[in-house]
């Protein structure tokens, strides 16, 4: 799971931010004409740049980067009626300041691939491994006005089940219910967090699309 923690800035890294693009930029209709890193942890930077609007006014353009998201749909037929279960975890998030159930869900490292991602944090939060994956989604944007954050899905079947080793800032419990009443929970806002939503949601419609019910 991926939290935002504080970290001062290292002049070091700003310097080397800036000197890594020249300017004047023109992109669409936007000019970006400077561009300085304004902060930075182990988990997000934000920028901010001096640009010319598309009205040609001189203004400015924050951008928060964080790593890059990945959210993990795991699934397993009940083993007494063979309903279909998916797992969640629940967690107090900070930032918002109320309590969340989720898919599974992390950032990567520089340069890992998202499918490593995902088989790390289903075995940290969950404590499962699968034998199956199959991308529901890839490059999503979870937040494009304001930042570069994209995300990737993955429908993770074939579970086993192990013990969870959750990071030191984590406090995660773990459950699993009826993947039809997951659902329901994104329809009426029992469930909040956007990539959960969009994850369920997109593995509704493949096992619709295919006639799924229970994958094994």
């Amino acid at each position: 799971m991926f939290e935002a923690g504080w970290c001062q800035i290292r002049s070091s890294d700003r310097k080397a931010k800036n000197k890594m693009s020249s300017f004047p930029q023109k992109k669409g209709p936007w000019t970006t004409i400077s561009s300085e890193l304004k902060y930075l942890n182990p988990w997000i930077s934000v920028r901010e740049d001096q640009i010319l609007r598309p009205d040609g006014q001189p203004g400015i353009y924050g951008i928060v980067e964080p790593k890059h998201a990945v959210g993990v749909v795991a699934v397993a037929p009940h083993l007494e009626n063979n309903v279909l279960q998916v797992y969640l975890v629940g967690q107090y998030r900070y930032a918002t300041q109320v309590y969340s159930w989720e898919i599974i869900e992390g950032g990567s490292e520089e340069g890992e691939d998202p499918l490593q991602t995902g088989k790390r944090e289903l075995k940290e939060e969950a404590g499962l491994v699968a034998n199956e994956w199959q991308m529901l989604g890839n490059n999503i944007q979870l937040s494009n006005s304001h930042s570069t954050e994209l995300a990737t899905l993955f429908l993770a079947t074939g579970l086993s089940i192990g013990q969870n080793s959750p990071d030191p800032t984590e406090e995660l419990e773990v459950r699993s219910l009826d993947f039809s009443k997951a659902v329901e929970m994104t329809l009426s806002g029992e469930i909040s967090d956007a990539l959960t939503i969009m994850g369920l949601l997109l593995a509704k419609n493949k096992f619709d699309l295919v006639g799924q019910s229970a994958p094994t």
